[in-house]
């Protein structure tokens, strides 16, 4: 095992030492390598490339949509944090089409310090290749996005009560888990914590 470290060390070596576009290239070659040898090479997720974000596109069918806020949301979540997550995509032509993550993929484009960041590439992992006719790629498409489900309320409230008693004001609560100052409000009130309010200036409409 030492031996094999040793060879990924100096792999990794060459690697760094080479431009931009031929290291990214030579890294998803590697990592492909790596996945063809994986126990878990039937996970898609099990290989991650880095794709130029100008050859992936989005397909023409997603119903999914995300408002205004969720989207500024996404924004400050990758800017801050990072990719945490890769675009799932289907080959197709000379590029790739999105099945999961069109707004992931958005982002990348369309924010400039992402875009800075990521170098012009996007992380990008592929759906299995005996899914990815048409019919397949909608059905999983549709998956991805009901799979989510949604945030229940008590969770939610328990997430910003947390949040306020670690010394968050309302803007910050407000602003990084995606909600607006009357959502925190509300929130504040469900909790019913006299202690959430001890900062609050009424207005002179409650005297």
């Amino acid at each position: 095992m030492d031996q094999i470290i040793e060879k990924a060390k100096n792999i990794a070596a060459a690697i760094g030492a080479m431009p931009l576009d031929q290291a990214v290239e030579t890294l998803n070659a590697v990592r492909a390598i790596l996945h063809s040898s994986s126990p878990f090479r039937e996970e898609p997720v099990d290989l991650v490339t880095w794709v130029r974000s100008d050859t992936i596109r989005g397909n023409s069918y997603n119903p999914n949509t995300v408002a205004p806020p969720e989207m500024r949301l996404l924004r400050r979540s990758i800017e801050a944090d990072g990719y945490t997550q890769p675009i799932v995509a289907c080959a197709e032509g000379d590029g790739v089409v999105v099945v999961d993550g069109f707004h992931r993929h958005r982002v990348g484009k369309e924010s400039s310090t992402v875009r800075k960041r990521v170098k012009g590439y996007l992380p990008v992992t592929a759906i299995r290749t005996e899914r990815n006719n048409a019919k397949d790629r909608i059905a999983s498409t549709i998956r991805h996005n009901r799979a989510r489900g949604v945030h229940g309320v008590e969770p939610m409230r328990d997430i910003v009560v947390t949040l306020l008693r670690e010394g968050w004001a309302d803007e910050e609560v407000a602003k990084e888990v995606g909600m607006d100052a009357d959502e925190v409000l509300r929130f504040k009130q469900i909790a019913g914590l006299p202690e959430l309010f001890r900062n609050v200036e009424w207005s002179k409409a409650w005297e």
